[in-house]
């Protein structure tokens, strides 16, 4: 690996973690909340609001390996597989895969929380959880960034699926009437954040297309008239051999307005699974063009909830919160707990050089 030394800049929550499994009830019966992971992050009646992607299962029988999944009733069905079936690779703790079919050992839906200080949360009343709907989404939903544009929240998420992962896009003004407006992307893409603004009359957004072939897990812009058709597709960033985004790479939330250009944060992993974040700018008026990537981690897996867990050394965001040079950032840690910290927007810039 190259030898330059980590400038990490966050400045953790001594509260983290913010959020455990332990803090939530399962959404029914004879399921268990096995992690949480990366959350949509927005202002809401003059709270702070976190779109947290719950991870579950169902209670596991000795010897035996059950799952869960959407039918196509739409009803959630689970399904039990024999631990000592020699078609059964149970070897990640993600994914299953029996025969010809994977499975994911979890499924997730959207949870909202909300809190006063950015620090202690809550589920609030009257407010209900988002689960996937459809064939497209019979594995669950995951991994939201959340926008809001002239007074309307735009959700893009991850949809899964037998089919494979695209993304979908949920629009409400509330939070308790909601639109769903179908995949505006479809597989294999995830990781979609729009911009706030929009340029020359378009809107933004960075995605992550992937290919098993040719190419790889890069980050691209794309262009539209109205959020739900895109096209104008450019690849902005490739992965780095032998530095620490390596393996892949993928957006998070919506780039931030600066001076300087537009800062996007987004998340780096290494072939040893190794997930760090980093730096974009990109240019005001044409985002394709980068002016500046981070060559080292702007945050990396130090702390111990950040090392182990349902699936450790990673930190991962989807959402942050902007008042002037400080981005409140909340990220899932190890794909298991909830936590936050802060950055200055300017060190980011500092360190670019």
């Amino acid at each position: 690996m190259e030898d330059t030394a980590v400038v990490d800049l966050a400045k953790r929550f001594v509260q983290n973690p913010l959020i455990k499994p332990k803090d939530l009830k399962p959404s029914m019966a004879g399921m268990k909340v096995e992690c949480l992971l990366n959350p949509g992050v927005f202002r809401f009646e003059k709270k702070i609001w976190l779109l947290v992607r719950v991870a579950e299962r169902p209670e596991q029988s000795p010897g035996y390996v059950s799952l869960p999944i959407n039918n196509e009733a739409g009803e959630l069905e689970i399904l039990r597989f024999a631990e000592k079936d020699p078609d059964l690779d149970f070897s990640d703790p993600r994914v299953i895969r029996y025969r010809d079919q994977e499975y994911l050992t979890t499924m997730s839906h959207l949870r909202l929380m909300c809190s006063d200080d950015g620090k202690t949360f809550f589920e609030p009343e009257g407010y209900s959880p988002l689960f996937g709907k459809g064939p497209l989404e019979a594995y669950g939903i995951e991994d939201c960034r959340v926008v809001e544009i002239d007074r309307m929240y735009h959700l893009t998420y991850t949809m899964v699926s037998s089919y494979g992962v695209g993304v979908g896009l949920i629009q409400t003004r509330d939070w308790k009437r909601f639109e769903r407006r179908g995949m505006i992307f479809p597989p294999h893409n995830k990781d979609c954040a729009i911009f706030e603004n929009k340029i020359r009359e378009k809107y933004y957004a960075l995605h992550r297309p992937s290919s098993p072939q040719l190419g790889g897990n890069y980050i691209w812009l794309a262009t539209s008239p109205d959020l739900v058709h895109w096209g104008h597709h450019t690849c902005i960033a490739t992965t780095r051999k032998d530095m620490w985004d390596s393996a892949r790479v993928g957006g998070g939330c919506s780039p931030i307005r600066t001076a300087k250009g537009w800062l996007a944060i987004y998340h780096g992993a290494d072939e040893n699974h190794r997930y760090c974040l980093g730096g974009l700018l990109l240019d005001l008026e044409n985002p394709a063009i980068v002016i500046a990537r981070s060559n080292v981690p702007i945050m990396e897996p130090t702390a111990a909830y950040e090392l182990t867990g349902f699936f450790g050394n990673v930190v991962f965001t989807n959402g942050h919160l902007v008042n002037g040079d400080t981005i409140k950032l909340y990220y899932g840690s190890s794909d298991e707990v909830i936590c936050g910290a802060e950055f200055s927007i300017q060190k980011i810039f500092d360190s670019f050089s």
